[in-house]
């Protein structure tokens, strides 16, 4: 990549980190990274990616901007208000960075197009608030072999887990979404804002680190934080033989799509 003196200048406070540096940047700049939402968590995750260069920014969101999202998914602004998300995300990503390429996908997720969404990307990232979409995305990548992150936060509290090939999925830790209602949604149960924040910039960081390929990713971890006694912890997983996508005998061998619960306000 040609390193102008205005890329120099962007990207100056990477290239000074010793674990960073010109080669680093470059792999940012040649990297690509799929963000599934881009809701709470895919609002930050998409902002600090395109600011650090990621090179082919992806984003897959059917929804459009609802005026209860402006409490948190902050890359979207009043006006967007009825937009898709996708088109206003991909207005603010080239305001910030007009080299970044965004590839947005006004979709949901689907059984039928999971695996060539994520085909063409190193790294997919989870910003989703469904269960079912979250075990979608798992089971894509594991059967694909692609390195994702997942993210949830509901209340005052945030989770999330880098997943490599032949690490702890998600399956591994939960073993399959709960029934439907039995966990509250944000719409039911309230988010503070800024918890999307935590987490989506933690997200963020775990996909540069593995672009960059230094530190140490979330990986056989599951850290979890509660903001209201701003307590944050890790809890060790492992591999789990008898996982039904990644263990040593699968049973699911296909994608399937289970009943959704979508993060939205009603309204009556």
């Amino acid at each position: 990549m040609d390193f102008s003196a205005e890329r120099i200048e962007r990207y100056s406070r990477h290239i000074l980190l010793q674990d960073v540096g010109v080669e680093g940047q470059e792999k940012i700049n040649n990297g690509k990274v799929l963000v599934i939402g881009a809701g709470g968590l895919g609002a930050p995750i998409l902002l600090y990616l395109a600011a650090a260069g990621v090179g082919t920014l992806g984003v897959i969101d059917g929804d459009v901007v609802d005026l209860s999202n402006l409490q948190r998914q902050v890359i979207h602004f009043t006006p967007d208000v009825g937009k898709p998300k996708v088109e206003s995300a991909k207005e603010k990503i080239k305001q910030i960075n007009p080299d970044v390429n965004v590839i947005a996908c006004h979709e949901f997720l689907t059984a039928e197009n999971a695996f060539e969404r994520i085909k063409d990307y190193d790294f997919i990232i989870d910003g989703t608030d469904s269960f079912p979409v979250k075990f979608l995305i798992n089971d894509a990548c594991v059967m694909a072999g692609k390195p994702f992150s997942h993210g949830g936060i509901l209340r005052f509290e945030g989770q999330t887990i880098t997943h490599l090939p032949e690490t702890a999925c998600y399956r591994c830790v939960f073993h399959g979404p709960p029934p439907p209602n039995a966990v509250p949604t944000c719409s039911q149960a309230g988010v503070l804002g800024a918890i999307a924040g935590m987490l989506g910039t933690i997200q963020a960081a775990e996909a540069l680190k593995f672009l960059i390929g230094t530190g140490e990713l979330l990986t056989n971890r599951l850290l979890i934080f509660n903001a209201k006694a701003m307590e944050f912890r890790t809890v060790k997983v492992k591999k789990n033989a008898k996982c039904p996508v990644c263990g040593e005998n699968p049973s699911i061998v296909e994608l399937v799509e289970a009943e959704q619960a979508v993060c939205e306000l009603k309204k009556k």
